[in-house]
């Protein structure tokens, strides 16, 4: 696979300290992952964030970076720690204490997608794994790093936007208060990835829009947020999950008759969200 590990969309004139990211939204597999896979190359595209790039795609028009992954989950999952090896799929690999996203098989090189259904007949190799590492995860963090950087000098503050989609399953027996099922979960590790204003200011943006909000149920943030949310430090992260039945065919993979619908609405969030430290940044010289 030789497309590049990451593809940055910037503004014209940087006006914002807010920086999108879609970790899971690529939908180029390369050749040999799917010679080695069993499943045929549309099961394999279950975990897939697919279409979250597109709807979050208006960012920069609002003075915010956008960085889009250059390869798909099921190769590499770039919301995981470099060290969630599995030894169930990587050779070579010693068995970890407990974590349950790698005895699920959902660690960093995942060995399943959605519903549990495995990626491959036996394991890869060590040094296969540490390809996929060198290759895509490191360079994508580097970058994502570099431009919160870039962020907080400029502004003073850097606020991360973690966009992903959840399965319509994953909601459907959470309610909030009023009985609405959510249509957006904000995860922010319960305080500890962001300030509670930065989320409160998340969060009123969707409600503007009209989405239904939840807050870290069922999803609290995974590796970025735990990775890069330093609020004591000025910088911020903030997981998004976008109900995937709002705006796709989640069997078919395709965008459903709703899909620019909620892109338009989601434009208007991304407009409100880059308004976040605006005021604090520099004024030019007149």
């Amino acid at each position: 696979m030789t497309k590049s590990p990451f593809e940055v969309v910037a503004p014209e004139q940087g006006r914002s300290c807010v920086v999108f990211a879609s970790p899971h939204s690529a939908r180029e597999y390369p050749w040999a992952l799917l010679q080695a896979s069993v499943l045929d190359e549309h099961t394999i595209r279950s975990s897939e964030d697919a279409f979250v790039d597109t709807l979050f795609g208006a960012a920069p028009d609002y003075g915010a970076a956008f960085l889009k992954a250059g390869a798909p989950r099921a190769f590499v999952d770039l919301n995981r720690s470099p060290d969630e090896l599995d030894p169930a799929l990587i050779e070579g690999v010693k068995r970890p204490g407990h974590n349950p996203r790698v005895a699920s098989g959902l660690g960093v090189i995942p060995r399943v997608v959605a519903n549990g259904r495995a990626i491959y007949n036996g394991k890869i190799s060590r040094l296969e794994a540490q390809r996929r590492l060198d290759t895509y995860w490191y360079p994508y963090h580097a970058r994502l790093q570099a431009l919160l950087d870039e962020a907080m000098r400029q502004t003073g503050q850097a606020v991360l936007i973690d966009c992903h989609s959840m399965p319509h399953e994953a909601v459907q027996n959470v309610t909030r208060t009023g009985g609405a099922r959510p249509d957006v979960v904000l995860g922010d590790r319960f305080g500890a990835a962001a300030s509670a204003q930065i989320v409160d200011r998340v969060e009123a943006a969707f409600l503007s829009a009209g989405f239904a909000v939840a807050r870290n149920a069922p999803f609290a943030g995974a590796y970025v947020t735990q990775a890069y949310g330093r609020p004591a430090r000025g910088q911020h992260a903030v997981q998004v999950e976008i109900d995937r039945a709002l705006y796709m065919d989640e069997v078919r993979i395709r965008p459903s008759d709703q899909f620019e619908e909620v892109r338009r609405a989601l434009t208007g969030v991304i407009a409100e969200i880059c308004q976040i430290g605006q005021a604090r940044m520099p004024l030019a010289a007149e």
